[in-house]
């Protein structure tokens, strides 16, 4: 029988990467789709037979017979949506990130856990063919143990347009947007260690920029813009073994735009994009680099989430993680705004 998903949320987050995936995958059968957009909502839902249209997460659990849902809506709506789907008893895969605040997030722990359904926050770099490579590698102890890692998701001039900048629908800016793939794939990497602090800054120097001859990621609701949200963030994440996370992000910065991925182990490092492993052998430094294989990391994500729901498997990017990254991104908010180091 297949999977009966409900996408909640038809944005552009919903129609450019997860709508395409579910129509590739055969064993998952979406039948209904909400907008508080109902219009949009019943153009999305054309893309799949028998699929109906509603306003709202409620309207959904009221009238379909589903086993999961697709949270793809604001950031501030993440925790009502999941809390109420889960209580329904009904499986939650949830775009990053998990919510706006530690509280919310512990919120959705307590309804996930009370009502015993699988949990999935869809990060999708964790599922690059290259990421599953070295989280395999780390895993097994091929690069030692991991002290150090540092990462950047950094643009010159890459401010959305829309509710991303409303900081009562985005939670924050960059920090919550891209930096959270970054930070979220180098902490997994580095093996998951436990965050003890988190030492920040946060940068309004930009704001709304009218530079010329940029393209700029236009959500489908950009008429509803306030403008609150920082322009970039650089920090330092310390963990209970002794490891050290640095990492950079920013929507607008006078820069080079830069994307990387950097971990060092105790018998070997790696960066991502490409990826490339640094170790030695019979005495001499070596450089490897690997050809993988071209899935679709939508696909892969989805696919995982229902595979895990089916055999009850913890997902590669489980609520714990989710909730343990929440700290984290809140924590630097926290830590920019009294200045100084906090503990988490």
């Amino acid at each position: 029988m297949k999977f009966r998903m409900a996408i909640i949320g038809a944005g552009n987050i919903a129609q450019n990467a997860h709508i395409p995936a579910y129509k590739n995958i055969d064993d998952i059968e979406v039948v209904a789709i909400a907008d508080w957009n109902l219009e949009r909502a019943q153009k999305a839902a054309e893309n799949f037979p028998n699929c109906h249209a509603y306003r709202t997460v409620e309207e959904v659990l009221e009238h379909e017979e589903i086993d999961g849902v697709d949270i793809c809506v604001w950031n501030e709506s993440h925790a009502p949506v999941a809390i109420a789907a889960a209580k329904a008893g009904k499986h939650v895969l949830c775009e990053k990130p998990l919510a706006t605040s530690v509280q919310e997030g512990m919120d959705i722990r307590k309804a996930v856990e009370e009502n015993h359904v699988t949990f999935m926050l869809a990060v999708p770099r964790r599922y690059y063919p290259d990421s599953l490579l070295l989280a395999e590698m780390v895993q097994r102890g091929d690069l030692g143990d991991i002290y150090y890692g540092k990462c950047a998701m950094v643009r010159r001039r890459g401010t959305p347009i829309g509710w991303f900048t409303d900081s009562k629908k985005s939670g924050g800016g960059p920090v919550f947007d891209i930096g959270v793939h970054c930070i979220d794939l180098t902490w997994y990497l580095m093996n998951r260690p436990k965050p003890v602090s988190v030492s920040a800054s946060v940068s309004h120097a930009i704001g709304n920029f009218k530079t010329k001859g940029v393209e700029r990621w236009t959500a489908l609701d950009h008429d509803m813009t306030v403008f609150d949200t920082e322009d970039s963030a650089v920090g330092m994440v310390r963990f209970e073994n002794g490891a050290v996370l640095l990492f950079e992000t920013s929507w607008a910065m006078n820069c080079r735009e830069q994307q990387y991925t950097q971990i060092c182990g105790t018998k070997g490092g790696a960066e991502l994009e490409p990826l490339r492993v640094y170790t030695e052998e019979n005495d001499y430094l070596t450089d490897k680099t690997f050809t993988t294989s071209g899935i679709n990391r939508f696909e892969y994500e989805i696919r995982h989430f229902t595979e895990c729901t089916k055999t009850g498997a913890t997902p590669i990017s489980s609520l714990d993680d989710a909730f343990t990254i929440m700290k984290i991104l809140c924590g630097i908010y926290e830590s920019a705004k009294c200045g100084h180091e906090i503990l988490l």
